[in-house]
């Protein structure tokens, strides 16, 4: 558009002509931080540079809509991913917290050994719970029971809260009320 070579645009960018690639063949997207300053070197809007194709202002509310909803499905699919990562994630935090733990009960060794063989599975468990709770907080959105308001919880709310699985027992913003409350995906 503005016959740019890909290693010039990368230069003005300040990245490498691979990931100007990357994005002409449809491998990936350009980062966030740097998508205004692309828009303003090509001449184009947000817009254009996410349809992948000018938009004139007659079809502008049409695309901007096909936009939105690619985007939420973006987005679904992203958090049904995370939510998967998250039991994964889970899983191998507990295997590293309970296997130093059953080698130090069966293997004969002094009693410092032991403790630190079993000391050294909780910190990677703990960080790896800890990672598993982001996912929880950040991934979809709770449905409180009483007012269907969906939203997403604090870190410390999702900690805190005692659970079944996906199910948390929380406090909604909207309506004040305590309840079970469900993780959804959609916001609709």
């Amino acid at each position: 558009m503005q016959n740019l070579t890909q290693a010039q645009l990368a230069e003005k960018l300040n990245i490498t002509d691979r990931a100007v690639s990357k994005w002409e063949t449809g491998k990936s997207m350009p980062d966030s931080s740097i998508m205004l300053e692309l828009c303003e070197i090509l001449k184009i809007s947000v817009n254009d540079l996410l349809c992948g194709e000018v938009i004139t202002v007659d079809n502008y509310n049409k695309e901007s809509e096909k936009i939105m909803l690619e985007m939420i499905k973006q987005k679904q699919l992203s958090d049904k991913r995370l939510l998967a990562m998250e039991w994964v994630i889970g899983a191998l935090s507990l295997i590293v917290l309970f296997v130093p733990i059953i080698v130090a009960a069966y293997l004969t060794m002094e009693e410092w050994q032991r403790f630190v063989l079993m000391f050294s599975g909780f910190i990677p468990a703990i960080v790896g719970f800890a990672f598993t709770l982001k996912i929880e907080q950040v991934a979809g959105y709770y449905e409180c029971k009483h007012c269907s308001h969906k939203y997403v919880p604090t870190y410390k709310a999702v900690n805190l809260a005692p659970h079944m699985c996906r199910t948390r027992y929380m406090r909604c913003p909207n309506c004040g009320k305590k309840s079970w409350q469900k993780k959804v995906l959609k916001k609709d």
